[in-house]
Parts: C-alpha cells; structure tokens; sequence
C-alpha cells in the first residue's frame, strides 16, 4: 500500500507517540475496504502504541477508518482512504491522538477546551483539494484537544450518494451536528469564532492592546511573508495581519518556475514560508482582515490600521501586501449559485462532478488546464472565450484540442448562470458575431478569468491605478508617507511569486530606509 520511502517516514513520525492510539478499520467486501485493511495494518506494524482492529458494524460508512486516543478517548475518523493531500492529516491525527505536542498557543487550546456542548463535525473533501487538509487538521486538532468533539472527513468522490443528497458542490463543506456549518477554506480561529460568539471579541480587543509596530505587513501571501522577513532581520518590532496564510498560493497546484525548486505545489510552499517567517519575532494575527488606514499625519505620528473585527493597530511603517482574488463574471446566477455549481478552483471541486457536464470560462493559460484537468473526470468540457482568438499557450492548446471530450466556443459572453433553485443546470451566453443568446444544459461552471486585486480598502487612502492596483514607486512607496506595497496587489508588472516575494523584499528595506531617516516620536507623540 505505502512505498519503502514513505513506510519509513511514518514509521520516523510515529516514535513521536507517547500514549497508545487505537485504529478501527469499518470495511466490506469492496477493493477500497480492501486498501484502508491493508493500510491499517502496516500502521499498526511501525509501532507498539498503535493496534488495529476491524469492525462490520452497519451503522459507519465503510471503508472509514477510526483514530481514537486510548488515554482521552477522542475520536477522528477518515471515511474514504486518507490518501492524496489527507496523508497529512492522518499522520497528524496519529500523532496527536497519540500526544504529541501540537503547533497551537496555549490560548487556543483552552478554548477549545472549555467549550461546552456536543460537536460532532462532517467534513466533505476531495483528495486532490490542496484547501481541504487545513480545515481537516483544523477540526482534528480540536478533536483531540477535546473528547466531546469528533470529525470524521468524507472522500465526496467515494461517497457519491451522499454528495447528492445534500446537495454538496464545493469542498471542503463542513456540516456540524448535521447542518451545513462552513464551505470553503476556514481557519480554526474562524471555527473558534463561529462556536464562541465572544471570541472574536476578546480577540480584537487583545490585538488593540498591542504596541506599536515599527513594520506592520497587511497580508501573508510571498509579497507579505518576504517583506516581514526583510524587516525582522532587520532588528525592528514587525507583524503580520492577514485572513490567510498563503493567500492565492494555497489554491496554485503545480508550481514549476519557483528558481532553483523543480517542482512544489502551493499548500507546501507556504508551508515552507510561514515556518521561515516564524523562525523570526515576527507577531502573525491571522483571520483578520484590513478595512481601513490613516496616515500618520491624522494620528498622531503613527500609521492606523483598522480591521473588520473592530480592532485598531499602529505602526511606524505599513507594508500592503494584499494580494489579488479570482475576479468574478458578475453576470445573474453567480452569486445564487456559488458554491452549488459555480466553482473557481477545478482541482477542489473538480471530482464533485465526475461524469458530469460542465463548462470552463476563460481561454487563457488557466482556463484551457482547467479544462485539461477536467475532461479526465467529467463527461465533457465547453471552454467559454471572450475574445476571438484563445491566450493560452500553443502546447495547451493542442493537448486540450486533442482530447475528445472538450469543446471551445470562441467570442462567447456569458450573461447568466441557471439554475433550479438548489443547484446549477445550465449557462447562458450571447454569440458575439451574431448576437444570438444560447444555452448550455450542464451541472457545474469553472470561472477562470484571472485575478483583481484586493485594494477596495485603500481607495481615497492610496493612489491607485485604473485596474485598482496600488501604484508604487522603485522602493516600494505609495503616495502615503510611510507606507509601501508589495506584489499582486501593485502595479508592479508579470503576477509571479517570485516576483512577489522580490517586491516584498523590497518594500521591507524601503520601509527601513523611511525609518531611519524619519525622526522616532517623542513621549507625547508615543502617547497618542
């Protein structure tokens, strides 16, 4: 089941375990029953505190797999095989049902371990969703942390019938005690918030409380992570406010032009930056979002920043590093039927609609992979292009034209989405040659339009150009004193992340050089 290389890491992770873990495989008579057996049992052969069993009990979904803590008691269960991107959350789920040590503040743990109550969380994935396996490890942890907590996470592509039934077009979606609670990544502060209605509360409030920063970087995606790097080698008081860690990176599968990295995908990455940046003292204040700045001429001296959960923060220097997000068709029916069918991540959500029709929007680079990706799950692709001529690359092309199942429909605006009041069931578009309105019939629409970037905040704050991006200069600098910008969310040109994580660099050591020569305030200016 595992090969040698991977055996022997796990066998390497699970000496980790200090309390005995208890593995119960749920089969049937079916080859993927099959496949968790055998998994089962090379686990429980590279250690001594792991035992298996095996259970036919017709109450679970099988093939399911139990992991639960022998001296707490707390339950995590894989439905499906964990395989894929969940690997990780199964090693995890053993170590720390097993006791070891998790990467949490001890704020948090106490939260989860104070509430009160009986949660019991289904979370659907698929396993090449690069988003699924933090919200999976985010439910697990709290799992393990508290015994009055279960997830069980659900390979959607094994348990069709059930996808069907609640209706499920995108992952991950999380129900809790069997409503829908959360779809789409969610961080566990933003689970923690959702559960604890004061916690948000006692957040901002402990974020007010802070002191000033000499570098305050809003964002946390290459540009925003580079820059804190830059800035806290530096010597001086920096932080990071972001809602995510990772930003677009996190939904970027195969990354292949990062220098001197031959291959890596997003998730892992940022995995690899956010490590880096707290190898420094660099204080990261995530799920929080940005809402407003004010110069310092306004304030006294320092840079304000205000976040949508009310709290304030200042700074010597500010570093916007906001990134970009998938821009939105804005025809009718998007909205209604985000979620249930309109989808912008194909590697996510692309299995919830094997065997199905469905249409790709945009002919560029990522359009015509998504529709690559696509053709080998679903029944058929239509690719929308606005413009009479396809922008993807020539090899693209030729590999998705070659594929039997893809269709691309050129000077095609899409003017609505349709639905049935629960899900998607067709387009509408308009020829623009002829002006004709046509209808697709199909079950799921894949927006790939490119990005637009997040600076709504920032209007009448800083200079922005046409196209909304921040307008800076050689070191970074905005038309706000004091305050510099970084990578998607600029005018700088070719969205790439390693030229993000340039500018990022580069706005850090235009933040110091405004720091040293800009007189520090004085106690009464300290004061306000």
């Amino acid at each position: 089941m595992l090969d040698a290389k991977i055996k022997s890491q796990l066998q390497s992770y699970l000496q980790n375990l200090k309390t005995p873990v208890e593995l119960v495989a749920s089969v049937d008579d079916s080859a993927k029953s099959g496949e968790l057996s055998q998994l089962v049992q090379e686990i429980a052969t590279m250690s001594p505190l792991v035992t298996a069993t095996e259970s036919r009990d017709n109450n679970e979904r099988k093939p399911s797999m139990l992991v639960r803590s022998a001296a707490t008691g707390s339950e995590i269960r894989f439905a499906g095989l964990p395989m894929g991107h969940e690997f990780t959350s199964l090693v995890l789920a053993l170590l720390h049902s097993g006791g070891h040590p998790m990467k949490l503040d001890e704020a948090m743990i106490e939260q989860i371990k104070g509430l009160s109550g009986e949660y019991h969380f289904e979370t659907y994935v698929s396993l090449s969703c690069q988003n699924c396996p933090d919200v999976v490890q985010a439910l697990n942890m709290m799992a393990a942390i508290n015994p009055r907590i279960t997830n069980v996470m659900i390979d959607g592509a094994l348990f069709q019938e059930e996808v069907d039934s609640r209706k499920i077009m995108a992952v991950p979606s999380v129900y809790l005690n069997g409503e829908l609670f959360a779809q789409g990544r969610i961080a566990l502060a933003e689970i923690l918030n959702k559960m604890d209605s004061k916690a948000a509360e006692r957040q901002a409030e402990a974020i007010s409380e802070k002191d000033p920063f000499d570098v305050l970087v809003v964002g946390g995606g290459p540009a925003g992570a580079s820059a804190a790097i830059y800035a806290a080698r530096k010597g001086i008081r920096t932080g990071i406010v972001a809602d995510r860690f990772g930003g677009q990176v996190m939904d970027t599968m195969a990354i292949e032009n990062f220098i001197s990295v031959k291959a890596t995908e997003g998730p892992k990455l940022v995995s690899g930056l956010e490590e880096h940046v707290r190898d420094y003292d660099v204080d990261i204040m995530s799920s929080q979002r940005a809402s407003k700045i004010i110069g310092a001429e306004s304030v006294g001296g320092l840079i304000e920043v205000e976040l949508e959960s009310g709290a304030k923060l200042k700074s010597r220097s500010l570093i916007l590093a906001t990134g970009a997000r998938w821009r939105e068709m804005n025809v009718p029916g998007e909205q209604e039927y985000r979620g249930r069918g309109v989808a912008y991540c194909p590697h996510c959500d692309g299995p919830l609609f094997k065997g199905k029709k469905v249409a790709v929007i945009g002919g560029g680079n990522s359009g015509i992979e998504a529709a690559i990706d696509l053709a080998g799950i679903v029944e058929h692709v239509t690719v929308l292009e606005f413009a009479d001529t396809l922008r993807a690359d020539a090899v693209l092309q030729d590999k998705a034209r070659s594929m039997g199942n893809i269709d691309i429909i050129k000077e095609a605006q899409t003017t609505e989405v349709i639905g049935n009041g629960e899900q998607v069931t067709g387009l509408r578009y308009t020829d623009r040659k002829t002006g004709e309105s046509k209808e697709l019939e199909l079950a799921g629409i894949f927006v790939q339009i490119g990005l637009v970037p997040n600076t709504e905040f920032l209007k009448g704050a800083v200079e922005l150009s046409p196209r909304g991006e921040i307008i800076t200069g050689a070191q970074g600098d905005t038309s706000l004193p004091g305050v510099f910008a970084a990578g998607d969310a600029t005018t700088v040109p070719y969205k790439q992340i390693i030229i993000a994580m340039g500018s990022g660099a580069t706005a850090a050591l235009g933040a110091f050089d405004y720091l040293i020569r800009t007189p520090i305030m004085g106690e009464n200016q300290d004061a306000a």
